[in-house]
C-alpha cells in the first residue's frame, strides 16, 4: 500500500509544481513549490530595438496564458533570427519556445528547445560575449539543467531527470541564484529516492536543500524543505520526528504573511495534525482546522482575484462594443422590421393551413397527452417512493445522532458525576472501606464504558471530529479481518456539512456491509476525492459479483434503497459487476457545504 501512496504523491507533485516532487503520503498536503522556471526574460536579451520589441509581445502573450497566439509568433521570430545568426537572441528565443511547450505539456518539443538552447549556451563563448561572464554563464547552465531534469520528471523518466539535477549539483556555486537553483533540485531529489525507498538518502538531499535555503536566508524554501523531511519521516512511522520537523518549518514562517508563506503554513498544519493524530494527541484537531480555514482564505482571495480580472477585461470590451453598436444601430433597425414584416407574412400562410391540420392532428396529441400524463404518474410514484425511503432513513439517522448525543454529553455525565461522589464519600470513612462502595464505582465505570462504545457504534466520533478523511480510513481498518483486506485511499477532503458527512459515511458503510456479507472478496479498494465541487468514491473488490440484471431480487444487497438515497441527493451510482468478476462502484454526490458561522452582533 505504501508503493502505491509514493506513485500517486508522485504523480500529484509533478503535476501541482513545476520541478518539486512532494515527498509525502497522498493523505498528507506536501510542499508546494511556486514555480521556479522563469519566463526566458530573465535570459539577456540585446539592446536591439527591432528584436526586443518583437520578443516582449511574444513574452506578454506567454505571461496572459495566450500560449498558440504566442507559439507561432516565437516560431516566426526563431526563423528571423538563425539567419541573422544572433546566439544572444537566438538563445532567448529558442528558451522561450521551450516554455511554452512545457506549459501545455508537449514535453517531448520541449526537451527538443531546451536541449537546442543548450547546445547554443556551450557554444557562447563564439556567438555573444556576454556569456564570458561566469556568473552569468553559471547562471544560465543551470536553469537549462534544471528546466530539462524537470520536463523529464514529468515525463516519470527518474534516471534522466536525476542526470541533469547531478549536472546541477557539480556547477560551482558562485553566487545566490546558483544557489537557490541547487536548493530546488536537491528538493526534487529528495522526492525521487523517497519515491524509490531510498530514505537515508532522500534525508540527506532533504537537509542539504535546508541549508542551502538557510544559507541564502530563504526561509519559505527553508520552510518547504522542512516540510519534506518531516513527511519522509511519516512515511518511516517516526511520528515524533515529523511533528519536530513540522514545528520548525511553521516557527521559520509564522510572521511572513505573504501568498507563498500562507500556503505553506495550511501545509504544514495539516501535516502537523496527522503526524499528532498519530500519537494519539488529538490537539490535532485544532491544527486541521487551521489548515482549512487559511485554505479557505487563500481560495477566497484567489476568486476575488479573478473576479477583478474578469470585471477589468468586460469594462474594456463593454466600452468597445457601445462604440460599435453606434455604427450598427441602424442596420439593426432596418433589418428588424424587415423580418417582422417577413414573419407576418408567413403567419398569415401559416395560419390558413392551420385549421386544415388542426383536426387531424387533435386525436394524435391526445394519445400522445394520455401516454405523457402515465409515465408522469410513474415517475411520480416513483419518487414519492424514493422520498418516503429517504425520509425514513434521515429520521434514523437524527435519531441515532440525538440517542448518541444524549448518551455521551448527559448520561455519561451523570455517571462520571456518581463516581466524583463515591469517591467523595470513600475519603470519609476512617478505616476501611466498605465493599460495597468498591464495586459500585466499578458497575459506574463498566457502565460508562459501554455507554460511550455504543454512542460511538450510533454514530462515529471520529467522524464527527475529524470528518470523512478520517472516518472512512477508520472504518476500513475496523471492517478488515484476517479474511478481508480493505485498504484506503483519500485525497483533497475537507469539512463539509455535517449531515451531508453522516450521510455519505453511512452510504461507505453500507456498501462495505454488502462486501462482508455477499462478495467472499480477499480484498477491497475505497477510492475518495472532490472534485468539480463533488465527492467521488469507488469501492471495488475481487469477489464472487453478481447478475446485475437480478438486482431486485436480491433485498439482502440493498442497493435499490442506495440508489434511491442518492437520487434524492441528486448523485449518481454506477456499478460494474458479474458473476465471478468482482463489483466495482462508482458514486458522485453533489457536495453541501458546512454552515458559516454568524459573526453579526446580535440585536439588544
Amino acid at each position: 500500500m505504501k508503493k502505491k501512496l509514493k506513485l500517486l504523491i508522485y504523480i500529484i507533485g509533478i503535476l501541482n509544481s513545476t520541478t518539486l516532487l512532494k515527498a509525502a503520503p497522498s493523505n498528507l498536503h506536501a510542499a508546494e513549490e511556486v514555480s521556479i522556471l522563469e519566463t526566458s526574460s530573465v535570459f539577456l536579451v540585446q539592446q536591439d530595438s527591432i528584436f526586443k520589441k518583437k520578443y516582449n509581445a511574444v513574452l506578454k502573450l506567454y505571461e496572459k496564458e495566450k500560449f498558440i497566439k504566442a507559439l507561432n509568433k516565437a516560431l516566426v521570430l526563431f526563423d528571423a533570427e538563425k539567419r541573422t545568426a544572433n546566439g544572444n537572441n537566438l538563445f532567448s528565443v529558442s528558451v522561450l519556445i521551450a516554455d511554452i511547450y512545457d506549459k501545455t505539456n508537449n514535453h517531448k518539443r520541449a526537451l527538443k528547445y531546451y536541449k537546442q538552447s543548450l547546445t547554443i549556451l556551450n557554444n557562447s563563448t563564439n556567438t555573444f560575449p556576454e556569456s564570458k561572464d561566469a556568473n552569468f554563464f553559471s547562471e544560465s547552465l543551470a536553469k537549462i539543467y534544471l528546466r530539462l531534469g524537470s520536463t523529464f520528471q514529468k515525463k516519470f523518466q527518474k534516471d534522466s531527470a536525476k542526470f541533469y539535477y547531478k549536472k546541477v549539483e557539480q556547477i560551482p556555486s558562485l553566487n545566490k541564484e546558483v544557489k537557490r537553483y541547487k536548493a530546488i533540485i536537491f528538493s526534487n531529489l529528495t522526492g525521487i529516492y523517497e519515491m524509490d525507498s531510498l530514505y537515508d538518502t532522500a534525508i540527506e538531499y532533504a537537509k542539504k536543500s535546508i541549508n542551502i535555503n538557510k544559507d541564502i536566508n530563504n526561509k519559505i524554501g527553508q520552510a518547504k524543505a522542512t516540510n519534506n523531511l518531516g513527511n519522509i519521516y511519516l512515511v518511516l512511522d517516526n511520528f515524533k520526528t515529523a511533528k519536530k520537523n513540522y514545528l520548525e518549518g511553521i516557527e521559520l514562517i509564522k510572521n511572513d504573511n505573504s501568498q507563498n508563506a500562507v500556503r505553506e503554513k495550511a501545509n504544514l498544519y495539516y501535516n502537523l495534525a496527522w503526524a499528532m493524530r498519530n500519537l494519539k494527541d488529538y490537539k490535532a484537531y485544532d491544527f486541521q482546522e487551521m489548515s482549512y480555514e487559511i485554505e479557505d482564505g487563500l481560495r477566497d482571495k484567489n476568486i476575488r482575484s479573478m473576479v477583478e480580472k474578469i470585471s477589468m477585461e468586460y469594462d474594456v470590451e463593454g466600452i468597445k462594443r457601445e462604440e460599435e453598436s453606434k455604427r450598427e444601430k441602424d442596420q439593426i433597425t432596418f433589418w428588424l422590421y424587415v423580418a417582422i414584416s417577413f414573419a407576418i407574412i408567413l403567419s398569415l400562410l401559416y395560419w390558413v393551413n392551420f385549421y386544415k391540420l388542426k383536426q387531424k392532428n387533435l386525436s394524435l396529441k391526445l394519445s400522445q397527452t394520455q401516454l405523457i400524463q402515465n409515465q408522469n404518474i410513474e415517475k411520480i410514484k416513483s419518487e414519492s417512493q424514493a422520498r418516503i425511503l429517504n425520509a425514513t432513513i434521515d429520521g434514523k439517522e437524527t435519531e441515532r445522532k440525538e440517542i448518541a448525543e444524549t448518551l455521551h454529553d448527559n448520561v455519561s455525565a451523570l455517571l462520571s458525576s456518581a463516581n466524583l461522589h463515591l469517591m467523595a464519600t470513600k475519603s470519609n470513612f476512617k478505616g476501611k472501606v466498605p465493599a460495597e462502595i468498591e464495586k459500585t464505582q466499578q458497575i459506574i465505570t463498566e457502565a460508562s464504558t459501554k455507554i460511550r462504545d455504543l454512542s460511538h457504534t450510533l454514530v462515529s466520533s471520529v467522524l464527527l471530529k475529524f470528518g470523512l478523511n478520517y472516518a472512512v480510513k477508520d472504518l476500513a481498518n475496523k471492517y478488515s479481518n484476517s479474511q478481508l483486506n480493505i485498504e484506503a485511499d483519500i485525497t483533497g477532503l475537507r469539512r463539509y456539512h455535517q449531515n451531508f458527512e453522516i450521510k455519505v459515511y453511512n452510504i461507505i458503510q453500507e456498501f462495505l456491509n454488502n462486501i462482508l456479507k455477499h462478495s467472499k472478496a480477499r480484498n477491497a479498494m475505497i477510492i475518495m476525492y472532490e472534485e468539480n465541487n463533488k465527492i467521488c468514491f469507488e469501492i471495488s473488490d475481487d469477489g464472487v459479483g453478481f447478475d446485475q440484471t437480478k438486482i431486485s431480487t436480491k433485498d439482502g444487497l440493498g442497493i435499490n434503497q442506495i440508489d434511491a438515497r442518492i437520487q434524492i441527493m441528486k448523485g449518481y451510482l454506477g456499478i460494474d459487476s458479474s458473476s465471478n468478476n468482482g463489483t466495482k462502484i462508482k458514486v458522485k454526490l453533489p457536495i453541501i457545504e458546512k454552515e458559516t458561522i454568524n459573526h453579526e452582533s446580535p440585536i439588544l
